[in-house]
């Protein structure tokens, strides 16, 4: 690795306080890209705009999805900002960049209906397991947590008496989400029948496997693709999906949009307003319904 991006990246990781997960990304897009100006002779001290675009439609082309891509550039973007402000290069390359509309795309979700199959589906495994694994998916959906989030859930971020979860986000940030009842009673349940059993003495996570160490992000997902499996949904089912799908049906039931920002953790509202298209089909469809010559 070029001293140039390990510096950035101590950087992300001391100053910025970013999250080890967002770090192994950026770590592995600036690979990628510092492998692409070695194809192009080019270094990161002489690199061009020409190459960091060349690099974009090349990722763009080997079949890499839109979001990727729009990492990818705020990675590379990252990456150059700083090295200008260290006085490592003189000219940020990426300044005039921006990323293209055919680039943003409007965020999958399930509708109500298939969130409802999909708790109630739970998965396939055996009562103890069921019962972890419904209120995993309870309180996925009902708090919008990212896979990150709820892997790392603590016994102390519980409040049940009072309905609310504090989580720990991006960036070590902590928020507090109101949790719903029927998502607090298939928590309560799973507390107090299954995790005491399950669970290793040391460990303050919620949410455990069988052999009592705090389930990771990789089992989060595979909960969510079994219970999937199980309901009958042959969408590509995720955990991200799950949290698209609470803020698309919070905005379709009149929620606003800076609740859901807060809700979701976005310390920036253009974060949000990826679902504003949710937002103005409730305008037109309220348009369509009330005015005299709609």
């Amino acid at each position: 690795m070029d001293p140039l991006i390990a510096g950035f990246l101590d950087h992300l990781s001391v100053e910025r306080g970013l999250s080890a997960n967002t770090l192994s990304s950026y770590r592995r897009d600036l690979l990628r890209y510092e492998a692409h100006l070695g194809t192009k002779r080019s270094s990161l001290r002489n690199a061009s705009r020409k190459d960091v675009m060349d690099f974009l439609l090349r990722e763009r082309d080997r079949g890499l999805s839109p979001v990727s891509v729009a990492r990818e550039l705020v990675a590379v973007r990252m990456l150059h900002r700083y090295l200008v402000s260290e006085g490592s290069v003189d000219k940020d390359v990426t300044e005039a960049l921006e990323s293209p509309k055919l680039w943003k795309r409007l965020p999958g979700y399930l509708t109500q209906e298939e969130v409802g199959r999909l708790l109630e589906a739970g998965g396939a495994g055996d009562g103890e397991e069921l019962l972890r694994d419904r209120a995993l998916l309870e309180v996925l959906y009902a708090c919008g947590l990212r896979a990150s989030e709820a892997a790392t859930l603590t016994l102390e971020g519980l409040d049940l008496a009072q309905g609310s979860l504090r989580v720990r986000g991006k960036g070590s940030k902590e928020r507090f989400v109101p949790i719903g009842s029927r998502a607090r009673r298939a928590l309560g349940s799973y507390l107090a029948e299954v995790r005491p059993r399950w669970a290793a003495s040391a460990t303050r996570a919620v949410f455990v496997g069988r052999r009592g160490q705090a389930l990771s992000r990789i089992g989060v997902w595979k909960v969510l693709r079994r219970a999937a499996r199980c309901a009958g949904i042959t969408k590509n089912v995720y955990p991200h999906l799950l949290r698209h799908s609470f803020a698309t049906h919070l905005l379709e039931n009149g929620a606003d949009l800076r609740v859901v920002q807060e809700l979701l953790g976005h310390s920036d509202i253009s974060t949000t307003q990826i679902y504003t298209h949710i937002e103005k089909n409730r305008l037109r469809s309220v348009h369509a319904r009330f005015h005299p010559r709609a």
